[in-house]
């Protein structure tokens, strides 16, 4: 399977960059989540609901939906966060973040599970300084909504996702880690202007450096 890659250019204020790329990726994972899987055999299972909640923003005039999981929120925030950080004390005041979802492939002993990617949606962050009366300051909101309702058509275009697993392969495609909900296995990888960028290449090799260093 092909990769499906989708990039967002945006420009904002310092403050702004946690909640621009929040709502892009809570509404990507809202829509690559679902309830926790239950088996009655090897094929046949049942889904809990996904419950969801609405979130209003600090710094732009602008409220999306997310999943209602406490633990996938502060992943989530964990990982933007720390970009923000790094990119609002960087010089460039320019970098991207992604949201990459990828299942695994079984390799023989010894050797790890490929992580191979089949859907990445990047933002790419520009830093502003927009006063309250600019004209400028109003537009991410109407840029946010303009994604938001892009994200929306794209998921619903046509089905681009993994087959439904069999219990054995469920940890191939879905985290299965969090007790509320089941999203597509997921990474967060961000790099600020002027440092290489993560090709999907390296962003594979990292995922199994990651992996075999557990």
């Amino acid at each position: 399977m092909n990769a499906r890659s989708i990039t967002f250019e945006l420009a904002m204020e310092g403050r702004q960059v946690d909640e621009v790329v929040a709502s892009i990726f809570h509404t990507v994972l809202f829509h690559r989540s679902c309830g926790k899987f239950t088996y009655n055999s090897e094929e046949s299972y049942s889904i809990r609901t996904v419950s969801y909640v609405d979130v209003d923003c600090d710094f732009i005039d602008f409220t999306y939906v997310c999943c209602a999981s406490d633990a996938l929120g502060r992943e989530v925030r964990r990982e933007i966060s720390d970009f923000s950080e790094l990119l609002r004390a960087a010089d460039a005041a320019a970098g991207s973040i992604s949201l990459e979802f990828f299942q695994k492939r079984r390799a023989r002993w010894p050797f790890q599970p490929e992580c191979v990617p089949w859907e990445v949606w990047t933002v790419c962050c520009e830093l502003a300084d927009h006063r309250a009366d600019d004209p400028k300051h109003e537009s991410v909101v109407e840029m946010l909504q303009d994604k938001i309702v892009f994200i929306t058509e794209i998921i619903n275009r046509h089905e681009y996702v993994p087959k439904m697993p069999s219990r054995s392969d469920v940890d191939l495609i879905f985290d299965t880690s969090y007790g509320d909900i089941q999203p597509y296995l997921f990474k967060v990888h961000y790099s600020l202007a002027g440092a290489p960028s993560s090709s999907v290449g390296n962003t594979v090799r990292k995922l199994i450096r990651d992996t075999l260093a557990l």
